[in-house]
């Protein structure tokens, strides 16, 4: 018993940085696999967000197809086809096929 005693009294710093060691190098394993990549898609949406123009074809996070008629600040109006509207929240929006890439793509289907 006297043995563990003095072993916890002269190695306490040694012990106290074994013990942090493993979890900083958790918290940095962490960072590179979960936090950094979450933060550049964050950036990526909004970006794609702040890029939208009128024309755009869009697809929103329910999966309706449509194309940009309208946009303000929050708020997006699509055409769905020649007749319906719908509006929704610039938020909404989960992917952006630009009016030029949309085109070529009906071109190569032809």
């Amino acid at each position: 018993m006297f043995h563990f005693a003095t072993a916890a009294a002269t190695g306490g710093t040694g012990g106290l940085f074994q013990m942090i060691w493993p979890l900083a190098l958790m918290f940095v394993i962490f960072y590179f696999l979960l936090i950094r990549p979450n933060q550049k898609k964050q950036k990526q949406r909004s970006t794609m967000l702040q890029a939208l123009k009128k024309g755009d074809k869009v697809i929103t996070i329910g999966g309706l197809h449509g194309t940009i008629v309208e946009i303000t600040d929050d708020v997006v109006v699509l055409r769905v086809n020649d007749v319906t509207k719908l509006t929704f929240d610039r938020s909404a929006i989960s992917n952006a096929i630009a009016k030029d890439t949309a085109s070529e793509e009906v071109v190569s289907k032809s």
